[in-house]
This record gives C-alpha cells, structure tokens and sequence, in this order.
C-alpha cells in the first residue's frame, strides 16, 4: 500500500517533534514516524542551557516547562581524586554583558509531552521503522518494515546516531568516543535538600555529575573510559550502581546517597558517539529534498550538555527555512523555459534545506569540536593534564559552556 505525504519526520525524538511542532505553528502538516511504539524519553534528563530555553519559546512551549524544574544558580567543579573544589561559576551573571544565563535540568518525559500535546492528533505514527529510501521522481518512497510505502515531497531524518537518512545522504557511521555513559534518575519522594546547582567531579579518567530537576528529584551521570572487563556490566544495573560508587569513595557521602537509592530501572548505559567534525562541512547535510538534524546530523558527546539543546535549535532553524521555501512566491515560469509546477515546488524545497544546512553547519562544527575537547582534558587521567585542570583549566571549562551556550537559533517567523 502506498500513502503519499508532503513532509514526513524520520524519528520522534526532541529534534523530530520539535521540527514538526515548528511547521505546524507556522500552518504547515507533516507525519512523524516513530520506530517504538510510545514516546522515547531514554535518558531520562538533560540540561538545557540558555539557547535551549530560546528555542523552546520561540515552539511556545518554555513557560509550562520553566514551572515544573528549577532554576540553576550555578555549577560547581570538584575532582575526584582530591575531593577538593576546582571551580566556581555562577549562573546568574553573562559575561558578556547580556541577560542572565537561564539554566534547568529538564525531565525528557516532560518535555516530549509537551511537543506532542501541541501537535495535532495522529501526527505521530508509532511502531513506524524506516528500512530502506528510493527515489520516484521528485518524490522519495520510504518502504516501512510492516510493508507500507510512503511516497513524500520531503524527508527529514531526525533518526539518531544510527539514523538510516543519514546514511543514505552517504554519511559514514559516528565514531566510538572511546567512553561509555551511566546515567540514572533518582527520585527522593521528599525533599532532597540539594541546592539548585549543577555539580560536577572530574578525575582518574572518569566524569561525574549531578544536577536538580525540581526539589524531590536529581539526574546524574558517570562517564569512563571502559577496559574488556567492564563489559560484563553493560546490561546490569546493579552493577553499574557499585561500580560508579566504587569510583566516588573520597566524595561527600551526601553525594553518593542518591546513587544508592536510584532505583535499577532508572539506571542506563550507553555509548558516546560523535560525528568527526570534518565531516559535517564536507558531507551532505542536505540533497535534493531530504535533510538530516539532531543526533542524526551532529551527535556529539555529552561534554556541553548540548546534544538535546543543539536538537531544539535544529527544529526552529529547519522548521523557518523549510516554510519561507514553501511560501515563496512561485517563479516567473513564463521567463524560465519548460519548468513545471511541480519542479518549481522541488527547487525552493531544495533551497529551504540547503539554506538550514548552510545555517546549521557552523554552530554544529563548533559544538561537536568544543565537546570533544572540553570531554578529553575533563576525563584525562594524565599527570600534566589533571594538574592543569585542576589548578587552572577547571575555570575556563566552566565559562566555555556558558559562552556556547549564549545562542540565539531565532523567532519562528518567516519574512
């Protein structure tokens, strides 16, 4: 069976919702598929710096959001192999003279019902898995793994790390980061007695964090660079649990606390990818009538905390350029031999997502960069390394996310 679409989102996950919460504000439709058959909200939190807050409002979803978690103050650095602090940063001032910084741990399950309870119903197909794409003419046939075939004027893959759009527009696969990811969620039940500050230890080749989504909750994280034995813990909480306590012993006992209570389902480990810097000016983000944007265009290690906040600005910054093409006036066919409708239709589509990948590409070379460098001196376990870090670098780490993090993605109009 054969349906046929004009805009069809490849994956559901915060850039997907976020690009079609963006064309619908500006009265645009489009399908999302989602592979699984609910929200995904793996991951269960992430923090949104003050370019993500940007974004959210220019979707008009910030302000529900901004009442259900904390703001942060600051973000205090430790190291693990002293115990002692490194760093203090406060949020509340801009270096750069402007507005103040606006930081919050967001929980993922909030923030994907909220861009689905603004969508229209039966915008997202559940249980959707892309297997292959080809070409029709200006159209592209996307064949779903129960059979069916979606004939589409634009395919946008919002797909993730293993996205299968990415790989047609002849992207290689993210590169092994060479460190994996703890990451877990524990629920107090009661006041945790945390202040609203993002807390973070570094050290003997291991990154920790923790950080307050509201009173009763707190997200952490562990990253590390695995050895063969570590495998044997991949699918078992329990152990991920004694191991990152095993790596905590000279903190606070206050910190290891909500390690200890976090429940074992709200424990997950995966692996950090990224795409090779390089690859995003060289490769094609965009080609013809299909594009790529979040994890599926610039997965990046979690370094920045901007995976997530970088996925927001995708969803503006696409969902703009792809309706300003859709309503350009049509060309003057009269002054352009032998050009239909239809292939006037596919060349502004064209130029709308050349225009988001020409826009985006920059931003996202920076961020991936940034990342991967503020991630190798933060985790380095090397003498020279932890003692410039530790006594001079853990400052200027502090404020390089501040200042990637002063961006403005734009309103959700178009001229």
């Amino acid at each position: 069976m054969e349906v046929v679409e004009d805009i069809v989102i490849v994956g559901g996950g915060i850039a997907g919702l976020t690009t079609s919460l963006g064309l619908h504000r500006l009265g645009i439709r489009s399908l999302v598929l989602e592979s699984s058959d609910s929200l995904r909200v793996t991951g269960f939190a992430f923090t949104t710096w003050t370019n993500a807050w940007r974004a959210l409002d220019a979707i008009g979803i910030g302000q529900s959001l901004r009442q259900q978690h904390q703001q942060l103050y600051g973000r205090n650095t430790y190291s693990i192999t002293s115990g002692l602090p490194t760093s203090e940063v406060s949020f509340e001032t801009n270096a750069a003279g402007g507005a103040p910084n606006e930081v919050r741990c967001v929980k993922r399950k909030l923030l994907m019902e909220a861009l689905e309870k603004e969508l229209p119903s039966g915008t997202i197909k559940y249980s959707s898995k892309v297997v292959s794409i080809e070409d029709s003419g200006y159209f592209k046939l996307l064949h779903l793994a129960d059979g069916t075939i979606l004939k589409t004027k634009v395919l946008i893959g919002c797909d993730g790390v293993n996205s299968v759009v990415a790989k047609w527009l002849g992207f290689k696969k993210p590169a092994f980061a060479g460190r994996l990811a703890i990451r877990g969620y524990a629920d107090f039940k009661r006041s945790h007695g945390f202040e609203p500050r993002f807390t973070q230890c570094n050290g003997k080749g291991v990154r920790f964090g923790f950080i307050p989504c509201d009173d009763n909750t707190i997200y952490w994280f562990f990253t590390y660079i695995p050895t063969p034995k570590d495998k044997a813990m991949e699918d078992n909480p329990a152990m991920m649990k004694e191991f990152v306590l095993s790596k905590l012993r000279k903190l606070p006992d206050q910190v290891k606390t909500f390690v200890e209570i976090t429940e074992l389902d709200c424990i997950i480990s995966s692996t950090l990818r990224f795409r090779l810097p390089w690859e995003i000016l060289w490769g094609n983000t965009s080609k013809g009538n299909v594009c790529v944007a979040g994890d599926a265009f610039h997965p990046m290690t979690p370094d920045i905390g901007q995976g997530g906040c970088a996925a927001l600005e995708d969803g503006v910054v696409l969902a703009r350029c792809l309706a300003e093409a859709l309503y350009k006036e049509k060309s003057n066919r009269e002054t352009v031999v032998n050009i239909t409708e239809e292939e006037d239709e596919c060349k502004r589509i064209e130029m709308g997502l050349k225009k988001f990948a020409e826009e985006r590409k920059w931003r996202a070379f920076e961020l991936i960069s940034t990342a991967y460098m503020v991630g190798f001196i933060q985790q380095s376990d090397g003498m020279v390394i932890n003692f410039l870090r530790d006594k001079f670098l853990a400052a200027f780490l502090s404020g390089l996310l501040l200042k990637r993090a002063d961006f403005d993605c734009g309103k959700l109009c178009i001229s």
